[in-house]
């Protein structure tokens, strides 16, 4: 029997008065996952962009020539 088997079996047996409670923790708890993935997303970005500049400031630039043709 599965973990997901298990659960339902266990929320047939709740009385309807608890299983208001258990779907807001539900609820609850696919919120917190959702904000933890997306921060760690967001972390991700931020470190790409952090590498990118370090990398950027690191490249040697050489003047451009004067053209007088302007």
């Amino acid at each position: 029997m599965t973990i997901r088997d298990m659960t339902i079996a266990k929320l047939q047996q709740l009385p309807e008065s608890l299983l208001q409670e258990v779907s807001d923790f539900i609820d609850f708890v696919a919120h917190k996952h959702q904000f933890q993935s997306a921060n760690h997303e967001q972390q991700d970005v931020s470190q790409a962009w952090e590498k990118w500049f370090k990398t950027v400031d690191s490249l040697d630039v050489a003047p451009a020539e004067s053209n007088s043709e302007y």
